[in-house]
């Protein structure tokens, strides 16, 4: 496929104005969460919002700089093909659904179903070697930083079965 077309994947210009908006929303909302908490000055001295919402201020104005030269700008070029999107989305979105699971399942049972996903998934690792990686990372893990350091890890309904 080449790399410029109407078809090939979403245009350069796209994708900027969409980061850039994702951006400003960010900002926007920075700058509501501010007012809340107060933006003047108190008998202590700035309250809690004065100097996030300057920073907010900061990021909608520079957001409106972007677009500004996104719309001026325009090489007709493809951000990316389909399929090397895909290719992305195929690690950002079982990531996503990780981090989603971990204050549900706890690290160690999230970790064993997400490196048991990419393995067989993405690495066509035979079952064995699949379940002995997803079972023996998290154990390591574990005699690692709860044994040894002594450091708490989020633990879910499996653990607290477990009594660990």
């Amino acid at each position: 496929m080449s790399s410029h077309g109407g078809s090939a994947g979403p245009s350069r210009k796209s994708v900027e104005l969409g980061v850039t908006l994702g951006i400003a929303l960010f900002g926007i909302i920075v700058i509501f969460g501010s007012v809340k908490a107060g933006i003047n000055w108190g008998a202590e001295g700035p309250r809690a919002g004065f100097f996030p919402f300057y920073v907010g201020l900061l990021i909608v104005a520079a957001s409106a700089m972007n677009v500004r030269n996104t719309l001026r700008e325009d090489d007709g070029g493809v951000f990316a093909e389909w399929g090397q999107l895909r290719q992305v989305m195929s690690v950002v979105v079982p990531t996503a659904i990780y981090v989603g699971a971990l204050p549900f399942t706890g690290i160690y049972v999230a970790s064993m179903l997400f490196i048991a996903w990419f393995m067989r998934w993405l690495g066509k690792y035979g079952w064995l070697t699949v379940a002995a990686v997803a079972i023996g990372m998290p154990v390591v893990t574990y005699l690692i930083f709860e044994r040894w350091f002594m450091v708490p890890l989020p633990k879910g309904p499996v653990e607290e079965w477990l009594g660990l």
